[in-house]
């Protein structure tokens, strides 16, 4: 039987790293948000993991959304075309909105993603993002609360994937 963690070169963060940087993401976001109900939107669908982790580190009202976009169609780069796969249920107006992300690479999604969210009018907009590879950015994107800035190599674990597979690993791994 083929292991999961036989493709992994390293692990760049340890499921313990993650569980604390998570826990403090949460608390700032809560004490930035006391008593606003903020919205907070999973891009999905590589990090409902994060996700799920987040809003149970956030010890606030608020409320949950999903939504679906992405411009890495099976593939380990970018296609630079993004996609709408599923809309939000929620209205934005006069709300305040946290959009948690997985990954900021490129920004091509995100790119796409923010003007759409603001057609809205949202209170506020923040971004949220686990990882960020701020040497590959294309488009200029702002980020709010940040887990971890990481090197240019391609990750998987907690969430991420490679063609699916891999989701399920309890860290960041880098691929061979």
């Amino acid at each position: 039987m083929k292991r999961l963690d036989e493709n992994i070169a390293k692990i760049l963060l340890s499921q313990k790293q993650i569980q604390e940087r998570v826990h403090e993401i949460g608390t700032q976001i809560a004490a930035d948000y006391a008593e606003k109900n903020p919205l907070m939107v999973c891009l999905l669908k590589g990090f409902c993991l994060f996700f799920s982790d987040l809003v149970r580190e956030t010890p606030i009202p608020l409320e949950l959304d999903f939504m679906r976009a992405s411009s890495y169609h099976d593939g380990t780069q970018t296609s630079g075309t993004v996609q709408f796969e599923i809309p939000l249920s929620r209205n934005l107006v006069n709300r305040h909105v946290i959009l948690v992300e997985d990954i900021l690479d490129t920004g091509t999604t995100l790119s796409a993603v923010l003007p759409a969210l603001q057609q809205q009018k949202p209170i506020s907009l923040r971004i949220c993002t686990l990882l960020d590879k701020p040497s590959r950015r294309r488009f200029p994107i702002a980020v709010d609360y940040c887990g971890f800035e990481i090197p240019d190599v391609f990750v998987v674990g907690y969430g991420l994937d490679y063609n699916e597979t891999y989701r399920n690993l309890p860290y960041i791994g880098v691929m061979q």
